[in-house]
């Protein structure tokens, strides 16, 4: 079984992950999955993109045909058209009522996976040292900031090392961003500096060659 010190940095460390993501694209990409599942809606979203495009069909079909000169034609594909839209909004509306549903869903089991989960085991593991600092090697008023809100001090209490962890993974997460914007202005950089050096290489030519 994994230790407690490993649990909590894996678990700051997905809540980061999480953050930085985005709730939305997360529910989403989800979304995209779950209709890929056998599942009613699934078969609900497939019948309403045909009836999107049968109904786009019978737009285009609606503006070719002239209202006067082609009455009845017209009136029959004015009946089709109203009638597939009346489906079309139909299907739209009970699945934008499931989707709801499944965004709040989606929403309450994300907390209960990050920081319900991370509030939980700092409830139950309050009281239990995760390590032991070794005695004067810091201060007693640090010893005990260590050790809050209920481990004994000397120790480093459950929350201050989810703290610890979740700092630290933030600042390497901004140094990881920051590095790779600066490779990609580098690179930019480069890019733009090459069409300079050739032209300026040409003119050296065409001068040597005015001579």
């Amino acid at each position: 079984m994994p230790s407690l010190l490993l649990i909590v940095f894996l678990l700051q460390l997905f809540i980061h992950l999480v953050n930085t993501v985005g709730a939305p694209v997360i529910t989403e990409f989800l979304w995209q999955l779950y209709n890929k599942l056998p599942t009613t809606t699934s078969k609900d979203v497939k019948t309403q993109r045909e009836l999107s495009r049968e109904l786009l069909k019978l737009r285009r079909e609606l503006n070719a045909t002239s209202s006067q000169d082609e009455f009845a034609k017209w009136a029959k594909i004015r009946r089709q058209h109203d009638k597939l839209e009346g489906e079309y909004d139909e299907k739209s509306n009970a699945l934008k009522s499931f989707k709801q549903t499944f965004d709040r869903t989606t929403h309450f089991l994300r907390w209960i996976g990050t920081n319900g989960l991370r509030f939980f085991l700092q409830f139950w593991f309050a009281k239990q040292p995760l390590f032991w600092i070794p005695r004067g090697w810091v201060p007693g008023y640090v010893e005990w900031l260590l050790a809050f809100p209920r481990a004994p001090t000397g120790s480093v209490s459950i929350q201050m090392w989810g703290i610890a962890c979740a700092t630290v993974i933030q600042l390497v997460g901004a140094a990881a961003v920051a590095g790779v914007v600066l490779v990609g202005e580098g690179r930019g950089a480069e890019r733009g500096a090459m069409p300079m050096g050739r032209k300026d290489g040409e003119g050296e030519k065409g001068g040597k060659k005015e001579l």
